[in-house]
């Protein structure tokens, strides 16, 4: 199942491959219904997902012990390197309690983006192949279990996204798209050189030959001693996790690795601006989460104080810039690192709310920011222009789309009853339960404030009052006596029509239930999220004899 999931796009693309390209509307239906199935198959795992399984770190010796679900595992390139031993890498997937909650969301926002690329007209053929493509390799990132597949679905994202940027994107699309890929592949040059000395530090104890399979490398045991990331080899240690970490880093993105984010959002077309937010910044954080943080948890520890002064910074930094911004989507950009430094604090907190609170804000991060990128999406195509000051009083002629908007701005404050408060409040509840992050997060508490004053800020400029004199906008009396809000070179309904209430109400269904019940996914995570909690409580290194 979980191999008809990842593929199921490159399916869909190899299909559009055969598709004329004159036939535009079935390139796009091909892709809708991989992206439906996706869905379908999103549903199932769920549904046959047991949550009191842990995941994350295996039985003594890295054996399965039935932790993973829907483990797929067999045995992919086996070569012999003589005095260096063997290679061995293997097709391994699973599911665990981080990764269920990824794969849903993945399907969700991958959908969600499909249907927002209804409009893309230019060379729709080779968009929509690229898309697919870039849906696969995201969703084999939340299933792998071989570190050496999960660095291929990792670079696998850099190509097409980097066309979808460059090709499909505003007037500076070459600059944010070359600066997307070097700030990218800066982090994962580094990850393959860990990753391959990972490789020849870790033992699988049911072959005793060296592996990549990520459930044996967070079992401490099975390090080999006197290699150079062997238990004894502690700078090498502390090398390698701040290698990996600023790999991880540079995809949240966190400060300072930050400046690619707002300039790949504001010339990536809107699909790719939902699927960058929703999704892949999620898997900056999921790599720390399944691999960075297990397999070096002493060093962790020690760094439990540094990574929450980051998540201070992201916070309130990322607020500040916002506040500062004309450009609503440069605004919504940096709102989204000012909340993906959420994660980063929670994680510092090394608890169970906190890292509950992390896991559950990613999830809750891509369901809200994928909604506000649609929704500026929207005012743009009618518009031809993002100026916040281009706007005003659009609620007495936008009505609905005042209304989405209005909830949308207020889950990414953290309102109480939707779904951002909830993840929000467990991430202080863990930091203000840690002494190593407890004045970090009273410091970092101005970002909800921040928060409301920029959000609150544009809310008023754009929607509430009058139409300003240089708005962007007519006013026309129509047919029934009343003024209808007219813009330029815009043909459809002004307000919302029915393609965009199929992409924003079930996202805001789903903002709204899951801040009144949040269960459906807190349940999916909590053992997981108990069992990483446990592996990276204070340890000392053993290793195998």
């Amino acid at each position: 199942m979980l191999s008809l999931i990842v593929f199921l796009p490159i399916i869909a693309g190899l299909i559009i491959v055969a598709v004329p390209s004159s036939q535009k509307q079935v390139i796009r239906l091909v892709s809708l219904f991989a992206a439906l199935g996706q869905c379908v198959l999103a549903y199932f795992i769920w549904q046959g997902y047991d949550p009191s399984m842990p995941g994350i770190i295996a039985g003594p010796g890295g054996s399965l012990d039935g932790s993973f679900q829907f483990v797929e595992r067999l045995p992919w390139i086996s070569l012999d390197l003589g005095n260096l031993g063997s290679l061995n890498i293997e097709y391994f997937l699973g599911v665990d309690g981080l990764s269920i909650t990824m794969i849903i969301l993945t399907a969700l926002i991958s959908t969600i983006g499909v249907l927002s690329s209804w409009t893309i007209k230019k060379q729709i053929k080779g968009y929509f192949i690229l898309f697919n493509i870039l849906s696969t390799a995201m969703m084999g990132c939340f299933v792998a279990l071989d570190f050496f597949l999960f660095y291929v679905f990792w670079e696998l994202m850099l190509l097409p996204m980097y066309f979808l940027i460059g090709i499909w994107g505003g007037p500076n699309r070459e600059y944010a798209a070359i600066k997307f890929f070097l700030y990218t592949l800066f982090g994962s040059v580094f990850m393959l050189l860990v990753m391959i000395a990972l490789y020849f530090s870790v033992i699988d104890p049911a072959t005793g030959n060296n592996t990549f399979s990520l459930v044996a490398m967070a079992s401490q045991e099975n390090y080999i001693p006197g290699s150079i990331l062997g238990p004894e080899s502690v700078t090498w240690r502390y090398v390698a996790f701040i290698v990996l970490f600023i790999g991880f880093a540079i995809k949240v993105p966190m400060f300072p690795f930050h400046t690619w984010l707002p300039d790949a959002h504001v010339e990536a077309p809107t699909p790719i601006s939902v699927i960058l937010a929703g999704v892949l910044l999620k898997l900056g954080t999921y790599g720390m989460m399944r691999i960075n943080f297990p397999l070096f948890p002493e060093v962790f520890q020690a760094s439990l104080y540094v990574i929450g002064v980051f998540g201070a910074i992201n916070i309130i930094y990322g607020a500040f810039c916002a506040l500062a911004q004309q450009d609503l989507k440069k605004l919504v950009a940096y709102s989204s690192i000012s909340h993906m430094g959420y994660v980063l604090l929670g994680l510092a907190a090394a608890n169970t709310e906190g890292m509950t609170g992390a896991l559950y804000q990613m999830f809750n991060h891509g369901t809200i920011t994928a909604m506000l990128f649609l929704l500026v999406g929207v005012i743009y195509d009618r518009a031809h222009t993002r100026s916040i000051d281009k706007f005003g009083g659009l609620a007495t002629y936008m009505p609905v789309y005042a209304g989405v908007v209005t909830i949308a701005w207020f889950a990414s404050l953290g309102l109480p009853g939707l779904s951002g408060f909830i993840s929000e409040a467990f991430v202080f509840v863990g930091a203000f339960s840690s002494e190593v992050t407890r004045n970090i997060a009273i410091v970092s508490v101005l970002g909800i404030v921040f928060g409301a004053a920029y959000l609150l800020w544009s809310l008023q400029r754009m929607f509430l009052g009058k139409r300003n004199p240089d708005a962007v906008y007519e006013l026309q009396t129509g047919d029934d006596g009343h003024e209808h809000i007219h813009f330029h070179d815009w043909t459809g309904k002004n307000d919302l029509d029915g393609r965009e209430l199929t992409m924003l109400v079930p996202l805001a269904l789903i903002i709204i239930i899951l801040g009144v019940y949040p269960m459906p996914v807190l349940g999916l995570m909590t053992t997981s999220i108990n069992k990483l909690v446990e592996v990276l409580s204070p340890v000392v290194l053993t290793a195998i004899n």
